[in-house]
């Protein structure tokens, strides 16, 4: 029985993606399709489904119809038993089917309905499901009857409901992905003959229709959690709305917020407990309970859609003069409005696009057929519903085509994160970028980041849900496929690369000033190198744009043919990157200007406790024009956030610098979803070995660089120096010398050469790690303890006599702790095998005058960086990243953009 497989027949009327992934996942199955029913096509384009199963040399049947007046339409009958099938497969269906075809094969029909059956059926049972405020969602695979949704249940499935979920959250996290492989196993059940068949009981069931626009508006006198519901219930189809200063207002995007209400201005709404608020976030409406929620966009009467929070924004009436060449694009727009709104004799200026009678699918026609004829302009369907006249649309249109209006759109909020700091005043953004705006997270959380320099909290920061990293993904799809970054000719790519690190230098006492404050980097370093490195690694990836290249091949000529074979370099697509706390800003620039300069999209995830560096870098691509969707950043949890990133089926490519054992669980996580590529920097425990023929003024000097430089949160700082025994003494008597001239302090303060570490947790950690290296017996020569003073200050720390088998030999610190063991004089291979005895191999390094022993220790340390006479010298153009347990890939150089490329071989025969 294991090996029977059963023919089927596709019936899909509705959502005709989600038939083209069920069927493709019951081909690779090994099961047997013997027939696809779906659509005519639509404006010359068949629906995914057809597409597909045509590639595969599938029947597919084309009817617009089943049933006439409710009688089977005998020439689609005699079609469908034509084919055979000994299952009809349904993955969505809006139609009645006749009885005839669904009891007809052998195993009769199965269909899906996105609910848990009994309760919701019908159409709009998703929107149900929020409306009523259900915990709990779900889909069901049940036994088609001739109630459609009232047969016997065969498997279920459910899922929490988030505060903050909507229909397309519910959609594309669970029933979408989910349901795809529910499908596929019902079929294998019924092929193993192994279906259930439970009854639906009558109890709870429900059969509500689509609500009407008419009865869709919203009651304001409950509590807020109802209206939320409510609303994003309604949303998109058919909208709930309420009177606003006099006028009906459709209300779109709510979440409920928790905590306290931003300031703003009152809006009086007809119903309502208390008046709104317009803030710089949105409308913020009252419950009954005087709890909370806010909408994001309105929508009038007329069909113009506006942010909510520009409700009191006067419209832009100032009108553009046109060129020659944009009164031409002007009247080829006006043809294809024409094309559309056929009803309509004359397109005037005045053509109203929705009174005319356009629909949803009309917008998303209109804005394809725009982008055909002008590649480039980053043109999205809401543009359209924001200006519905033609006049106002040509205007539009021509000033997104000058790029004048990018700027404008982007709203930001620094309420809170304003700050009068380092002679400046300083205004951070602190909310999710997602599609090129600055919105709170998806369920309203926030977390305080906090400055380590005192323990004060600098500002309350989103707290990204799972939901927001669907949407983030999303946005980067859309900007990836269809927006104008993947269309751009590379040198255009480029020079929006050059302008953005142009306004990070305009911007880099800024940039570094946050730095300080949200990571405790000392200023000076933080301009010089957190935020100056920022800045030449962005120009250098922004200069290798157009200069990525295939190459012919020479291959065996298939005679008297000839063959011409030749590689391309290809963006992958949606690449996730996850950064970590030390150098926040850095990080981020050494994997996103590669991913971007190969022509990705990215969703970037900042470490929790740094995340504000990061944010304000979304703020400054949009100033430089980066187009919305091609970036968006997400502040929150590594567990939430970063594994929904590893998890989603839309990235194809996870960088992560980060622990060993995180990285672990990344690159598991990455290979069980879609066996995304995979970079990761690690840990390190880099090995130094200082030899007695050095120039030990520069040992020294740049020794306590290798582990103090940024307060020893350094992925390559030194984890452990082997000194050569006849100079052990005098190299530990001048680093504590050269400790003692230290200043600890305050970051911003210029003069200061230590300051406080990451934060909280990690300097405990610290104070742990000396603490044992003191139990297991080295000895602690000085520091080892938190100083004395408010924040997160860790003393400079010297261990000696430190042994192999010790807890500090083999773990990483990664703070200000210095641990030293000698080597006899003369053993080169001797130190050599104690400093490869490590699962680590991050970087390396070595100090001696003789060369040829320099060379011979370079070749053999197993360390993807060996530093020889110096030591953390980085550059952009050089490759970076580890051996062993320290992971794999590159980051910056040449190297670095191999990891965001994928090859693809063509071969021409002529």
């Amino acid at each position: 029985m294991s090996n029977w497989r059963k023919s089927r027949c596709l019936s899909s009327k509705r959502l005709y993606l989600f038939g083209q992934e069920v069927y493709t996942g019951l081909r690779k199955q090994g099961h047997k399709v013997v027939g696809v029913f779906t659509v005519p096509d639509k404006d010359g384009k068949a629906d995914p489904l057809a597409t597909v199963a045509e590639k595969d040399g599938t029947p597919v049947f084309k009817f617009p119809r089943w049933r006439v007046k409710g009688e089977p339409i005998a020439e689609v009958v005699e079609a469908y038993k034509a084919v055979g099938a000994e299952l009809n497969v349904m993955p969505f269906c809006s139609q009645f089917i006749p009885m005839t075809v669904i009891n007809y094969p052998k195993h009769g029909s199965i269909i899906y309905h996105p609910s848990i059956l009994p309760k919701h059926r019908g159409a709009s049972a998703i929107n149900w499901t929020l409306i009523e405020g259900d915990k709990k969602a779900g889909f069901s695979v049940f036994w088609a009857d001739d109630g459609l949704d009232t047969g016997p249940i065969l498997l279920q499935k459910e899922c929490d409901v988030e505060p903050n979920d909507t229909v397309d959250t519910l959609y594309n996290r669970f029933l979408f992905p989910e349901g795809i492989k529910a499908m596929v196993e019902a079929v294998q059940l019924v092929a193993d003959g192994k279906a259930p068949r439970i009854p639906q009981p009558e109890e709870g069931a429900s059969y509500e229709g689509i609500q009407k626009k008419s009865n869709a508006k919203v009651n304001l006198d409950q509590p807020a959690e109802a209206i939320h519901n409510w609303i994003r219930g309604h949303d998109k189809v058919p909208g709930a709305w309420a009177v606003i200063q006099g006028q009906p207002v459709t209300l779109y995007g709510s979440l409920m917020l928790n905590g306290s209400v931003p300031g703003g201005r009152p809006l009086e709404v007809e119903g309502a407990s208390q008046p709104g608020l317009i803030t710089s976030s949105g409308l913020v409406l009252f419950g009954s309970d005087s709890k909370a929620l806010q909408v994001r966009s309105l929508q009038f009467e007329d069909g113009k859609m506006i942010p909510a929070a520009r409700y009191f924004s006067p419209g832009d009436t100032t009108s553009v003069e046109l060129t020659e060449e944009e009164k031409k694009m002007a009247e080829e727009i006006r043809v294809i409005w024409k094309g559309i709104l056929s009803n309509v004799n004359v397109i005037e200026d005045t053509t109203d696009f929705f009174k005319s009678g356009a629909a949803s699918m009309d917008v998303v026609r209109l804005v394809e057929e725009i982008k055909e004829k002008c590649a480039g302009v980053p043109l999205q369907n809401e543009d359209v519903y924001m200006a519905t006249s033609f006049q106002e649309f040509v205007q539009m249109f021509v000033r997104r085509l000058r790029g004048e209006d990018q700027e404008e759109e982007l709203v930001v909020s620094y309420v809170s994160a304003t700050k009068d700091i380092n002679n400046m005043t300083l205004k951070m953004p602190y909310q999710c970028f997602i599609d090129g705006r600055f919105e709170d997270a998806e369920n309203g959380k926030t977390y305080d980041t906090v400055n380590p320099t005192d323990g004060s909290v600098i500002c309350k920061v989103s707290f990204a849900s799972v939901a927001d990293v669907d949407r983030a993904v999303a946005s980067a799809k859309q900007a990836f496929e269809d927006g104008p970054w993947g269309k751009m000719n590379q040198r255009d790519r480029g020079r929006l690369l050059y302008r953005l690190a142009d306004l990070m230098e305009e911007h880099q006492e800024e940039l570094a000033t946050i730095e300080a404050i949200d990571s405790g980097a000392v200023y000076t370093l933080a301009l010089k190198t957190h935020v100056g490195m920022s800045i030449q690694t962005f120009r250098y990836f922004a200069g290798w744009c157009d200069k990525i290249q295939g190459t012919t091949i020479p291959i065996n000529q298939a005679r008297p043919n000839r063959n011409l074979t030749f590689t391309r370099k290809e963006p992958l697509g949606v690449c996730a990157i996850v950064i970590p706390w030390n150098y926040p800003l850095m990080m981020l620039a050494w994997k996103s200007a590669a991913c971007l300069a190969a022509g990705n999209t990215l969703v970037l995830k900042p470490a929790q406790v740094t995340p504000l560096t990061a944010l304000k870098f979304a703020e400054l691509t949009v100033k430089a024009g980066i187009p919305k969707g091609v970036i968006n950043i997400l502040p929150g949890s590594g567990g939430l956030v970063g594994q929904r990133l590893s998890d989603h089926p839309d990235i194809r490519k996870l960088g992560f610098t980060g622990s060993t054992p995180i990285g672990k669980q990344i690159m598991k996580s990455c290979a069980v979803s879609n066996l995304k590529k995979v970079s990761l920097e690690l840990g390190g425990k880099s090995p130094l070995i200082v030899f007695s023929d050095c120039d030990l003024d520069k040992a020294v000097r740049m020794g306590m660089s290798s582990v103090y430089f940024n307060k020893g949160e350094n992925c390559i700082a030194a984890g452990r120096l082997f000194v050569e025994e006849s100079i052990h003494d005098e190299f530990i008597r001048r680093v504590v010398e050269e400790i003692k001239k230290m200043k600890i302090g305050d970051p911003l303060d210029r003069s200061t050469d230590h300051g406080p570490q990451n934060h909280k947790a990690h300097l405990d950690k610290l104070v742990e790690y000396c603490e044992t290296g003191v139990k297991e017996g080295a000895t602690l020569i000085c520091g080892g303890k938190q100083v004395n003073r408010p924040g997160y200050f860790m003393e400079p720390t010297v261990f000696t006599d430190v042994e192999d088998h010790m807890f500090i030999a083999k773990e990483e610190s990664f703070g200000p702790v210095m641990v030293v063991s000698k080597f006899k004089d003369g053993d080169v291979d001797g130190v050599l095998s104690r400093a490869n005895d490590t699962e680590f191999g991050l970087a390396s390094g070595v100090f001696t005058r003789d060369i040829n022993k320099a060379m011979y220790v370079s070749e053999r340390l197993e360390a993807g960086t060996v530093f020889i006479n110096t030591y953390n010298k980085t550059d952009v153009a050089a490759p970076f990243g580890g051996f062993k347990q320290s992971g794999f890939g590159k980051d910056l150089g040449e190297e670095a953009l191999h990891e965001y490329l994928r090859t693809k071989a063509v071969t021409v025969e002529y």
